[in-house]
């Protein structure tokens, strides 16, 4: 009896040994395949009044919202969801970003926003009016470009020319510059600006002093026909004011959001601008008052 069980023994399969690690690979495994999916909310078919007031109940929560998640979220196209992005822009609810939207912020007109945040406002019309605005140039010209997010845009449109002569007291305008290799490029110095990525004080007007006749492509925070244009910085204006007295042709660019405001510092009056490009948002009456002061206009 005794040697039977022995015998038994030798022939019975040994046991095999699982690690912690491997039960707990398995219980992971077995989770995942038979997990219960969770039932997200469909908004498919909800009407474009319905999914546009969840996109802004959303940004209640939320500082950015992204277009990919928004198509995700609703399922539906990201077509669409920029087409519902747009709409609540022009209503004025909330803020375009390249790829989504941001919370409309409460406008300060008197605060100097770094040119960071700036550059989120309203982009694809500071694109086209950069895109316009650089039609006014001729091979041969002498042109200032002021410091900003849309004088920016002028730079980076500057391919079809050979020879230009470029001025500038923003230091980010001056690198897009060097890409060309084809221009003069001359850079205003003086103290630097961190919110602007540009120059001011006493050496920036001096050296402006040595130039003139130049064409301005001149950046605004702010127009309005009473007041004409302004600027949160002190620093600022004086540098602009500098601009415009050896400017021979003086050309504003912004949209549209920054028409009927006014800023802090004062720059100069309406009549002082010999042309204003804009996006095509414009009200009937202000296109009027504009002609009548005899301001040419270009819609972009």
């Amino acid at each position: 009896m005794h040697f039977q069980t022995k015998h038994f023994e030798m022939f019975r399969k040994p046991k095999s040994k699982i690690s912690n690690l491997q039960i707990s690979k398995l219980n992971r495994n077995f989770a995942a395949k038979y997990k219960k999916p969770t039932v997200m909310p469909s908004y498919s078919h909800s009407s474009a009044k319905e999914r546009r007031a969840i996109i802004l109940k959303m940004l209640e929560t939320e500082n950015e919202l992204s277009v990919t998640a928004l198509s995700k979220h609703l399922g539906i196209s990201e077509v669409t969801i920029r087409k519902d992005l747009t709409n609540l822009q022009n209503r004025n609810l909330l803020v375009r970003t390249r790829g989504g939207a941001i919370r409309k912020p409460i406008e300060n007109l008197n605060e100097d926003t770094a040119i960071s945040k700036k550059s989120m406002f309203n982009f694809r019309e500071k694109e086209r009016i950069g895109r316009v605005a650089a039609t006014l140039i001729k091979d041969g010209d002498h042109i200032m470009l002021d410091s900003g997010t849309t004088t920016l845009e002028i730079a980076k449109n500057l391919d079809r020319y050979t020879d230009l002569t470029i001025l500038t007291n923003a230091m980010n305008i001056a690198e897009e510059l060097m890409k060309y290799k084809r221009f003069t490029v001359i850079i205003i110095g003086g103290h630097t600006r961190l919110n602007s990525h540009s120059t001011f004080g006493p050496i920036a007007l001096n050296t402006l002093s040595h130039f003139a006749n130049y064409k301005l492509f001149l950046g605004v925070d702010s127009f309005s026909f009473g007041n004409g244009i302004s600027t949160p910085n002190m620093e600022e204006a004086m540098l602009n004011q500098a601009m415009i007295a050896q400017a021979s042709e003086v050309i504003a660019v912004f949209d549209s959001s920054k028409f009927n405001k006014r800023s802090f510092c004062h720059i100069a009056n309406a009549e002082q601008i010999h042309a204003i490009v804009t996006d095509n948002n414009l009200p009937t009456n202000t296109i009027t008052r504009l002609k009548e002061k005899n301001i040419r206009l270009y819609l972009a």
